[in-house]
């Protein structure tokens, strides 16, 4: 019994920062920006809104489009790597704050794959028959773990959520697969150091900005196109499908230059990859489900169309999963 999506929500903050902000606060300019990874803008969350106050109307939007409403649902999966705290979960958050008071929740933590990881735990779940539904989101406030004196690494970054109700379908429909992978041992190309059991919260760890994230970019980017590029032949593989079936390709926005090189490896249209980072820059686990929300209502895929979601984020972690509308 796969797991149809039954309706998509997201949700951006209002505050917009755009290149010409970060110009004024950091040396470098918004052509470089512009070339280097595609980017405008972005949106950053209020100092007072966490995780999990960006994923609640995420979530609702989800809800309100299937039709369904929070005392329905069995099951809440938060992909977040900047989640409201330690614990409780945000999935608990979330929980709490739309009334869902029937359903089981937790958060998955696998960076900016944290939605597709998520989708995945999720799908089985459903189609296992222990749950009927599910509420799979991804939020993120990145905001709060970028360091603003890093040209690096803070212009890429953006805050949101983005949410898909999950239902029980039928065959043939839905999630017809997913596909996560993980390799510990490139754990520190891509990080948040500081806040667990090896860096402790402590005045030096502070000073130090252990709790910022830290990237080495040309690594990075070079095992993130061929990740998402296996992640996705995967995918098509295990339904035999080629290219050419697919309808829409919904990958994590990261950069537009992985983006294009993706497309270029796997010998598809740049045309049929859904963009847009250049306005939200890269929102972590929230990249795809917004993307797909606002893909759908585009008109850019629809009931029966073949769609392919692939991520890539630290860890590392890696995935895709297809899906047909």
């Amino acid at each position: 019994m796969p797991s149809l999506i039954s309706g998509t929500g997201r949700y951006l903050p209002e505050k917009v920062v755009t290149n010409a902000d970060l110009e004024k606060v950091v040396e470098t300019s918004s052509q470089w920006i512009v070339e280097r990874t595609g980017i405008l803008e972005r949106r950053i969350a209020d100092e007072n809104q966490s995780a999990s106050d960006l994923a609640v109307p995420a979530a609702l939007a989800a809800l309100e489009k299937a039709g369904a409403i929070p005392e329905d649902v069995e099951l809440i999966i938060v992909g977040t790597s900047t989640p409201d705290m330690l614990f409780p979960s945000t999935a608990c958050f979330v929980q709490s704050k739309i009334g869902a008071v029937k359903a089981v929740a937790f958060d998955q933590l696998a960076a900016c794959s944290g939605f597709i990881f998520a989708l995945a735990t999720a799908d089985r779940f459903i189609s296992s028959g222990v749950y009927k539904n599910a509420l799979v989101i991804g939020a993120e406030v990145y905001s709060s773990i970028i360091d603003w004196t890093d040209r690096t690494t803070c212009v890429l970054f953006g805050d949101g959520a983005g949410a898909v109700f999950l239902t029980a379908g039928e065959s043939g429909s839905g999630v017809l697969s997913t596909h996560i992978y993980s390799d510990g041992s490139k754990s520190d190309y891509l990080s948040a150091p500081g806040g667990g059991s090896v860096h402790r919260f402590t005045a030096d760890m502070i000073e130090q900005k252990k709790y910022k994230l830290v990237m080495h970019g040309n690594r990075t980017f070079k095992v993130a196109i061929k990740m998402m590029k296996e992640a996705a032949e995967a995918a098509m593989n295990h339904n035999g499908v080629t290219p050419s079936d697919i309808k829409l390709v919904v990958p994590h926005q990261a950069n537009k230059r992985i983006i294009d090189m993706v497309a270029k490896q796997l010998g598809m249209d740049r045309s049929v990859f859904y963009m847009n980072i250049g306005h939200y820059g890269n929102t972590a686990a929230a990249s795809i489900p917004i993307a797909l929300d606002e893909a759908i209502e585009q008109g850019r895929a629809g009931k029966g169309d073949l769609v392919l979601l692939v991520a890539f984020g630290g860890g590392f972690t890696w995935g895709s999963a297809l899906i047909r509308l």
